[in-house]
């Protein structure tokens, strides 16, 4: 394939504004490249969403040319797109991309790299802004951005086209190594530049939260303390670990999930109204959230969070081995699988409503979900037409993953004499509502950061301020005993010890 200057045309839109940009994946052969960032570009190009100037360059250690690197690209997109490749999009797409291989700590190799954009610069006429997406073990972020330092990039790189940066996560093991990432970036990067991705949020449910909170007159007003009872968030996994063993093992189901996915949720669903939807009043907003949670003393971890390991059992009808018999585990590991624990927004809007979050592998189905429970009616003008002690409460629930929707319980009568209750559900499917199929994430959050929109990104004061809730969860579990793993079977909803946290309460979980 000759290679030649790609031209995306873009339709009549806000985004047909978009600069001219050279996009840069390091990590290029690498699963999440192939998994997500190749098929969301491609489907970017099909719908005339990039940049009319755009180039890719893929740097990894692995050594492939340009038509090696087009080939493996087309093999990406033919089995992980959502849609078919079109030969004469893709045709114009792989024009576009480009590849070096190298060490990421490596002078010699980023000096090659820089020679390469310069290149692809005049090539592609991409006016010398660049968009670094660091797809690497976080063990190579620091080789990479020191190394990007030493480039024409970054902060000190005034009036010569913009560069931004995109980390995937995790950003930090704790606290104080978030707070080093962070340090780190800051001394390349202008922190409006560091784009730390979060797929969670380019989900269209979840930025549907903000839709549906602040764009309809009839639920704000009942949003808080007064008529909210508590509210779950659950992200419920069938999958195990997946040959991610070493990483897991040193992370587990609290720094995996809740410390990020969850805190995000938890923030859009509990901030205040912003000024405006943008990147820095929705994400001043979220961070308010964030630190209003109640923060937890040593002695009140074990009463306000569980945790487990799962033995083996059966999922979705096939026979799966427990968490310590997986590949790359030792056999005594006493990291969790599932956690669940109560949280406290001491804000005015949700003074002692209890947020009850929890998350885990090998659980009876995937799912994810945000229930929001009302506060039960008096029983006393039906107390004679239910064989329940008391009225079922209304719930609306958010449905993040699978069947994305909305859902709310209401209490109805049973057609017929003598009069019962039951309760009964409406629901909002996006899949029925709507014609077009929703773009995946990835594709979303691309886009937003070759935009320059950082909404739907995390900042580093989010970040930090996340860390300080879950770093009090892991200071008071290193002062427990040892907890007894396993204690909840693959294919299970959990251990005891999740059911008691809720159940002390006078509540239970959720059946999804």
């Amino acid at each position: 394939m000759t290679t030649q200057a790609a031209t995306f045309t873009t339709p009549a839109t806000s985004e047909s504004a978009l600069e001219p940009c050279c996009l840069v994946i390091f990590g290029a052969s690498g699963d999440l490249t192939a998994r997500m960032l190749l098929p969301a570009l491609y489907n970017l190009a099909l719908d005339r969403r990039l940049p009319p100037r755009f180039a890719m360059v893929g740097f990894a250690r692995t050594e492939w040319t340009d038509e090696e690197f087009r080939d493996h690209a087309r093999k990406a997109v033919e089995e992980h797109s959502r849609r078919k490749v079109d030969p004469d999009v893709w045709s114009t797409f792989a024009s576009a991309l480009h590849y070096m291989h190298g060490g990421y700590n490596d002078p010699t190799s980023h000096d090659r790299l820089s020679e390469k954009l310069e290149a692809v610069q005049e090539a592609h006429n991409t006016g010398g802004n660049h968009l670094f997406y660091l797809a690497v073990p976080p063990t190579a972020f620091d080789d990479i951005v020191a190394q990007l330092g030493r480039g024409p990039y970054g902060r000190s790189r005034e009036g010569a086209g913009w560069s931004r940066v995109i980390v995937e996560k995790p950003f930090g093991t704790d606290l104080k190594s978030a707070r080093d990432l962070n340090h780190l970036l800051h001394s390349v990067f202008h922190e409006d530049d560091v784009y730390r991705i979060d797929h969670y949020l380019g989900k269209e449910t979840v930025q549907n939260i903000l839709v549906f909170r602040f764009a309809n007159g009839i639920f704000e007003p009942i949003w808080n303390r007064r008529y909210v009872d508590h509210v779950q968030i659950t992200v419920a996994e069938s999958l195990g670990i997946e040959g991610r063993g070493e990483y897991y093992d040193h992370s587990g189901a609290l720094r995996d999930i809740m410390q990020n996915h969850m805190m995000q949720l938890l923030s859009l669903l509990a901030m205040e109204p912003p000024l405006a939807v943008n990147g820095r009043s929705v994400r001043n907003e979220k961070v308010k959230v964030l630190h209003a949670v109640r923060l937890f003393e040593r002695d009140e971890v074990a009463l306000s969070t569980a945790r487990g390991q799962y033995s083996s059992g059966w999922v979705a009808g096939a026979e799966v081995p427990g968490y310590r018999e997986e590949e790359g585990i030792p056999k005594t590991s006493a990291t969790e699988t599932y956690v669940a624990a109560r949280f406290y927004v001491d804000s005015w809007r949700w003074a002692d409503v209890p947020f009850y979050m929890r998350t885990a592998k090998r659980l009876p189905k995937r799912s994810t979900e945000i229930a929001v429970f009302f506060k039960r009616a008096p029983r006393l003008l039906f107390q004679d037409y239910t064989d329940e002690p008391n009225l079922e409460p209304n719930v609306l629930s958010i449905r993040i993953q699978p069947n994305e929707g909305i859902s709310l319980k209401f209490l109805t009568k049973v057609p017929g004499s003598p009069m019962r209750l039951r309760p009964a559900n409406m629901d909002f499917l996006y899949g029925a509502s709507f014609v077009t199929q929703a773009p995946s994430a990835y594709e979303t959050l691309l886009l937003d950061a070759l935009r320059g929109d950082a909404t739907l990104f995390t900042r580093s004061d989010e970040v930090e301020a996340a860390w300080t809730i879950t770093d009090r969860i892991i200071d008071g579990w290193r002062a427990m005993p040892e907890p007894g793993f396993p204690n909840y079977e693959a294919g299970s909803w959990g251990p005891a010890c999740a059911d008691d946290l809720i159940a002390k309460d006078g509540r239970q979980w959720r059946r999804l």
